[in-house]
């Protein structure tokens, strides 16, 4: 898997298909694309914008039960599509015959070739809220965006923990669990606030986002 974390690619010697403008901007050459309703900033040449449905009832019953996933618009046609999220840092990853587990509202783009579903972590039921993700596998090109400068992560070196807010995307064969602080002082004001973290295991990264996501708007 190669990504664009390490160095934004220059639009010179960009990849067909997907190029970081800046760091901030996609800059997607078409014919044709999967990427967040909402998030084109600008285009040059002839596009349609057209809704992507949900690819199946199996995936639109686990878009309603758990939340996770995102609006797809798809595009096609000719010419340069500009895409961006909140201002948001953007990363490119891509994949070769592989898999890239992503937090739904972290995921801004991915080729039309590439597969997508939904997976629940293992050892979260839906109570725990919060803790399904989308996989995206085969091989192409993917655009993830974090909130703030982020950190990748080697799991192979040592027994990792992230928010799971905070864990933007993981390598898809790494093994997910979640680890529970949860201690009695909670009850009366006295925990950490941090009860609960994905556990990761395996060779391979994962990208964390300095920020815990943008802050709930709240009552005056």
């Amino acid at each position: 898997m190669r990504s664009s974390f390490f160095g934004n690619l220059d639009a010179q010697h960009a990849p067909p298909g997907f190029a970081l403008q800046n760091t901030k901007m996609l800059r997607v050459t078409l014919p044709e694309v999967l990427a967040r309703q909402g998030s084109m900033v600008a285009f040059q040449g002839q596009m349609s914008f057209d809704y992507e449905g949900s690819g199946g009832m199996g995936k639109l019953f686990k878009k309603v039960m758990t939340g996770e996933g995102l609006p797809l618009m798809r595009v096609r046609g000719q010419g340069q599509l500009y895409l961006a999220q909140n201002a948001d840092d953007i990363h490119l990853f891509y994949l070769e015959n592989e898999g890239l587990t992503v937090n739904g509202r972290n995921l801004l783009a991915f080729e039309p070739q590439l597969g997508w579903d939904i997976n629940r972590v293992q050892g979260a039921g839906v109570a725990a809220g919060g803790l399904f993700n989308t996989t995206i596998n085969g091989t192409g090109w993917v655009a993830v965006t974090a909130h703030g400068t982020p950190v990748m992560l080697d799991a192979g070196q040592a027994p990792t923990f992230a928010d799971g807010q905070s864990a933007v995307c993981w390598s898809a064969g790494l093994n997910v669990g979640v680890n529970r602080t949860f201690k009695a002082g909670a009850l009366i004001g006295r925990g950490s606030g941090e009860a609960m973290q994905l556990a990761f295991q395996g060779h391979g990264f994962v990208l964390v986002q300095a920020s815990e996501g943008p802050p709930v708007p709240t009552a005056a």
